[in-house]
């Protein structure tokens, strides 16, 4: 069974390809983006449990 580990963060509008690249670069798989109160755009991301 594989165990994962999450992530939420807040995307900048002007770079969101950019964030998005560097965090698949890092392991992380989007789930979703959601917008939040303000506006924003706010990143759920996944990657299995490292160790």
């Amino acid at each position: 069974m594989t165990t994962w580990e999450y992530q939420v963060a807040p995307i900048p509008l002007h770079n969101e390809a950019l964030m998005l690249n560097n965090f698949g670069q890092d392991g992380w798989e989007l789930v979703t983006i959601q917008t939040n109160a303000q506006g924003g755009l706010v990143a759920f991301l996944k990657r299995p449990a490292q160790g």
